[in-house]
């Protein structure tokens, strides 16, 4: 069982639904593994907890 990993901003249930969909068919297109095989792991990330450069995204993007 391939395991497909996202890490990224927090979003609604809508948009994970898409995202785990869209990430899912492509994987299946390209590697050809049916696409119930696939589990996608989402992880939402604050921006307090990611650094770019040494300083805060929460702190870089006010």
């Amino acid at each position: 069982m391939p395991f497909i990993q996202f890490d990224g901003p927090q979003m609604d249930k809508a948009k994970k639904a898409e995202l785990a969909s869209k990430l899912t068919q492509a994987a299946h297109e390209v590697l050809g593994i049916p696409e119930q095989a696939f589990s996608v792991i989402i992880r939402e990330n604050s921006m307090e907890n990611i650094a770019q450069g040494g300083k805060l995204l929460s702190d870089l993007h006010k």
